[in-house]
């Protein structure tokens, strides 16, 4: 058997971190300039959390979790979205206690098992943004302009915004009469799938992907146009604060976007018409998995898919020079010397490779060249006799003396 990593999963390569860190540094910087803190969750949940949480009519429970037994009996299920983890965390340390808003932010895996295809790995990585506490519209158009920022300050040009409201369950219990209603006569048409959205959750099978079930929705009436006055309000009310920032939306009725439990907003951000951001209002999650009435909105998106959309606008990630200085070192005595040197320049903030592999001094100024070091320092028998070093700006070529100096080697290369 050839070893190699599970279908679905794909490993992170030296070579391709530095666009990783690009990305998380940048939406960790963006994020904290809007107040949100960073919330980590463990990697596996009790299957429970999901259940109730996301929604077991939904295709993340029905089809897609990684879910197990542990060696308790217990029924796990490795991490499958980010917001259910971050609502069970706030309940377990009684951060809604403390004054609100909570305002959260993640990088995680998450896990699904479906068909592996491009940007769509069973083991991918999210950003999410979590927003509990504040039921105003406010909080909807703050979420959605801090994604639209941090994608138009990655360099993304053919952003759109898609925005719709679902209403709350009330309206919805309304809305979901009339949807089957209209329903009714074609439902033995209907995907398996849709015929037990249609007993247990109608307005799912707006989301479906299967074509027959899309043409006998071509008719179908629409959640929007059925909000209650509540739901309709909060829906201008956020539509007037995107206008007064400046951000440009579609009002899409037919968004519902795949998760249970979202109520009143929903929105997509999408790129050459492929979404790359979704999220909204899930004002009743709490209240689902046992927790206390706590508003909340937010956002998920995922990385690779990200990383793919950039790499297809031809949005150039910067790349950082790995290494500042390499030191080359002819012989023994040079090796010991090198070996401090490093230590105290690393000590001061540089970035600093040695030799370990013996090389002569053009296998060492090759591997110089490779690790992509912006100086290159030679040190030998006649460096230390006079007590300079030699150092090479690998960039120009330019090649000079400089006392072998902590302090001078430091102020030269930084």
């Amino acid at each position: 058997m050839e070893l190699q990593a599970p279908k679905g999963t794909k490993d992170l390569l030296p070579k391709d971190a530095y666009k990783w860190h690009y990305i998380e540094n940048k939406f960790k910087k963006i994020a904290e300039e809007y107040g949100f803190k960073e919330l980590r969750t463990p990697t596996f949940e009790y299957t429970d959390l999901f259940l109730r949480g996301v929604g077991e009519t939904t295709d993340v429970v029905s089809k897609e979790m990684y879910t197990f037994l542990d060696k308790g009996g217990r029924s796990i299920t490795l991490k499958a979205e980010g917001t259910a983890p971050s609502a069970r965390a706030i309940i377990e340390s009684s951060l809604y206690n403390e004054m609100q808003p909570t305002k959260l932010y993640y990088f995680t895996p998450v896990f699904r098992y479906e068909n592996v295809q491009k940007g769509r790995l069973r083991e991918h990585h999210q950003f999410g943004i979590e927003m509990f506490g504040s039921e105003n519209p406010s909080a909807d158009a703050e979420v959605i302009s801090l994604a639209m920022r941090a994608f138009e300050e990655m360099g993304i040009k053919s952003l759109k915004l898609k925005i719709n409201s679902i209403g709350h369950p009330e309206c919805r219990a309304d809305y979901n009469i009339k949807l089957k209603e209209f329903l009714k006569e074609n439902y033995d048409s209907l995907c398996d799938t849709c015929k037990e959205r249609y007993h247990k959750n109608p307005m799912r099978i707006l989301d479906c992907k299967n074509k027959s079930c899309q043409l006998i929705l071509t008719e179908a009436p629409l959640m929007l146009d059925n909000i209650c006055g509540e739901c309709s309000d909060h829906f201008e009310k956020m539509k007037s604060y995107l206008d007064s920032m400046e951000i440009d939306y579609e009002i899409d009725k037919r968004i519902v976007r795949g998760l249970d439990y979202y109520s009143k907003t929903v929105f997509e951000i999408l790129d050459n018409d492929i979404a790359i951001c979704g999220g909204g209002r899930y004002d009743y999650l709490m209240e689902e998995i046992g927790g206390p009435e706590m508003p909340a909105v937010g956002f998920g998106l995922g990385i690779e898919r990200l990383l793919l959309t950039l790499e297809e606008d031809g949005i150039e990630i910067p790349k950082p020079r790995s290494i500042d200085i390499f030191i080359a070192a002819l012989g023994e005595e040079a090796k010991v010397i090198s070996m401090s040197l490093a230590e105290k320049l690393r000590r001061k903030g540089l970035k600093v490779d040695i030799d370990h592999m013996d090389k002569k001094l053009k296998g060492q100024m090759k591997y110089a060249n490779r690790i992509d070091s912006v100086y290159t320092m030679i040190l030998g028998s006649n460096e230390i006799k006079d007590n300079v070093c030699s150092l090479k700006n690998m960039d120009s070529g330019e090649q000079f003396e400089v006392k072998l100096d902590v302090e001078e080697i430091f102020k030269t290369v930084k």
